[in-house]
C-alpha cells in the first residue's frame, strides 16, 4: 500500500467536503462508542479486567524471546512449522514460498491487518497467486480496489449504496439496496472460492505458547471455511499477540469483543492448533505460522513497548474526534487513528509520517478507553519530541516553541507577556467575544474563530487563590 502520510492535511481537507463519507462515518458516532459503553456497564470488573490486561502484557513483553520459543516447540510439537521474518519483504517471500510449493493458484484470506501491513495481495497477484477476501468488508472493498479505512469494520467509510454499486457491477445481478440481499449475494459467490482455494491465509487475535494454538476471533463464519477447507493453513501474525496459556487468553477475549464491538463476545472464536491429525473429521494437511517483525523488536524496550500491549479492538479510533472527522484513509496508511499514529511513524519512518502524531487534539479520550491502557497520548509526543529532534517539523513551529520557551523560562517576563496578551485578545475580541484574525496565528484563524479569554490569566488566578 502506497504511503500517503504525507499528505494528511490534503487527505483531511477532501474528507471534511466529502458528503458521502461524512454521512458514513455518521454511522460510527452513533454506534460503536455506545455500545462499548453499554457492555462495560454490564461488567462491574471491567476495569480490573484492564489492570490485569495491562501487567500481564507488561510481563510478556519483558519475556517475549521466551515466550515465542516455548509458542514454537509447541507448534512444532503439533506438526507445524513456524517461519521467523525480520521484514515485510521477509514474509511476503517465505507466504508466497509456501503458496508455490502448493501450486497455488488461488488463495482465501480471512480478514488480517497484518497482511494490510505487509501488501501481501498485490504482491501474491503479481507473482500469479490470486487472493479473494472472505471476509465481508475486506471482500466488498477488493472489489472497489480500496483499502480498509477502519481496523475491525474495514468498509466503514462506505454506506450501502456503495456496495449495491460494486456488487451490481462485479457480480453482473440486479441492483438491490438490501442488506440481507447483499449479504446471500456475497455468500453465494463466495462460496465456490472456499472450495476451490489451495491454500487458506488468516491472521490471528492471539497467539498461545502453552498450546502452540493460534485464535481467531470473527462475526462471520468465514475465518473458519477459509482455515478448514483448503490443504494448507497460513497463520500470519505480529510477534507480540502472544499469551502465556489459554486461561491469559481468555482474559483478553472478555476485553476485546466489549471495547471493539460492545459484544459480551464474537460469535466466532476459533483455535487452531496445528494440521489435521489422525481421526479428524477436517481441517488441513499443512500449518504454518509466519512472525512478522517489521519494526516490532526495535519497540522493545524503548519509550514505544507499550504500544506493544495494543489487542487492535479499535476503541481509539472509535472515540477520537479527529478519526471521526475524517476517516481512517486520511492517515494515508494501514493503521489509522490514535494507534496509527504511534505505529506508523516506527514501521515507515517519522519523516513519512510526522503529520499523524501532530492529528490529535490530546484530548485522552483514546487513552481513557483503551482495554490494555496504553497512554497513547503520551506516545505521540515522544514521537513529536523526535520530529523536533530531526529538525523535521515545519520552521514556524520550531521558531514559535523557540519563541515560547524564551519566555517561559523567564518567568517575570512571562507573567508580563501573559497579562498585555490576555487585554489585547479580549480587546480585539470585543462584544462578540472571539476574533476572526490575529497577527502571527493564521494557520488558527484562517479555519476557526479565536475565542477571548474569558478573565484573568491562569498564573494571577492561581496568585489570588493561594494567598
Amino acid at each position: 500500500m502506497q504511503i500517503k502520510s504525507p499528505e494528511f492535511k490534503q487527505n483531511a481537507r477532501i474528507a471534511l467536503q466529502d458528503a458521502n463519507l461524512q454521512r458514513a462515518l455518521g454511522n460510527l458516532k452513533a454506534g460503536f462508542p455506545q455500545k462499548r459503553a453499554a457492555a462495560v456497564a454490564r461488567l462491574p470488573e471491567f476495569d480490573q479486567l484492564r489492570d490485569e490486561a495491562r501487567d500481564l502484557k507488561n510481563h510478556i513483553l519483558e519475556h517475549l524471546d521466551l515466550y515465542l520459543e516455548e509458542f514454537e516447540k509447541n507448534v512444532v510439537a503439533n506438526g507445524g512449522t513456524v517461519h521467523w521474518c525480520r521484514t515485510a519483504e521477509d514474509a511476503r517471500k517465505k507466504i508466497l514460498e509456501i503458496c508455490k510449493d502448493q501450486d497455488a493458484k488461488t488463495v482465501t484470506k480471512g480478514k488480517s491487518m497484518v497482511t494490510e501491513e505487509i501488501d501481501l495481495n498485490d504482491y501474491l497477484e503479481k507473482n500469479g497467486v490470486t487472493p479473494v477476501e472472505t471476509d465481508l468488508g475486506e471482500y466488498i472493498l477488493q472489489l472497489r480496489k480500496d483499502h480498509p479505512s477502519h481496523i475491525i469494520a474495514p468498509a466503514i467509510h462506505l454506506n450501502i449504496e456503495d456496495v449495491a454499486d460494486a456488487f451490481h457491477e462485479h457480480h453482473k445481478r440486479p441492483k438491490s439496496n438490501d442488506p440481507a440481499h447483499l449479504m446471500r449475494e456475497a455468500r453465494e459467490m463466495l462460496r465456490k472460492h472456499f472450495v476451490a482455494a489451495d491454500v487458506g491465509i488468516t491472521g490471528a487475535n492471539f497467539l498461545v505458547a502453552e498450546t502452540g494454538s493460534t485464535i481467531i476471533c470473527t462475526n462471520e463464519g468465514n475465518g473458519d471455511l477459509t482455515q478448514t477447507l483448503p490443504k494448507t493453513h497460513i497463520v500470519v501474525s505480529s510477534i507480540e499477540k502472544l499469551v502465556p496459556t489459554l486461561e491469559d487468553m481468555t482474559l483478553f477475549l472478555r476485553l476485546l469483543a466489549r471495547s471493539a464491538t460492545g459484544q459480551e463476545f464474537t460469535v466466532y472464536n476459533t483455535l487452531s492448533s496445528g494440521p489435521r491429525r489422525p481421526g479428524d473429521q477436517d481441517g488441513p494437511e499443512n500449518f504454518h505460522v509466519v512472525l512478522v517483525d517489521n519494526g516490532r523488536s526495535d519497540m522493545v524496550g524503548s519509550e514505544f513497548q507499550e504500544m506493544l500491549r495494543c489487542i487492535r479492538c479499535s476503541a481509539c479510533m472509535n472515540h477520537c474526534p479527529v478519526y471521526g472527522a475524517v476517516g481512517g484513509h486520511s492517515y494515508g496508511w494501514v493503521y489509522p487513528g490514535p494507534m496509527g499514529s504511534v505505529l506508523t511513524p516506527q514501521m515507515v519512518g517519522i519523516e513519512n509520517a510526522g503529520l499523524l502524531p501532530n492529528a490529535s487534539t490530546f484530548c485522552g479520550k483514546c487513552e481513557e478507553v483503551c482495554p490494555v491502557r496504553i497512554p497513547l497520548p503520551k506516545l505521540m509526543r515522544h514521537w513529536r519530541d523526535k520530529e523536533y529532534e530531526k529538525h523535521l517539523s515545519p520552521t514556524s513551529v520550531r521558531s514559535g516553541l523557540a519563541l515560547w520557551s524564551f519566555f517561559a523560562t523567564r518567568p517575570k517576563l512571562y507573567r508580563l507577556f501573559a497579562s498585555v496578551g490576555n487585554r489585547f485578545l479580549r480587546f480585539k475580541a470585543g462584544k462578540k467575544g472571539r476574533t476572526s484574525k490575529l497577527p502571527l496565528a493564521s494557520a488558527w484563524t484562517d479555519h476557526r474563530d479565536m475565542p477571548a479569554p474569558s478573565g484573568k490569566t491562569f498564573m494571577q488566578q492561581w496568585k489570588e487563590q493561594n494567598r
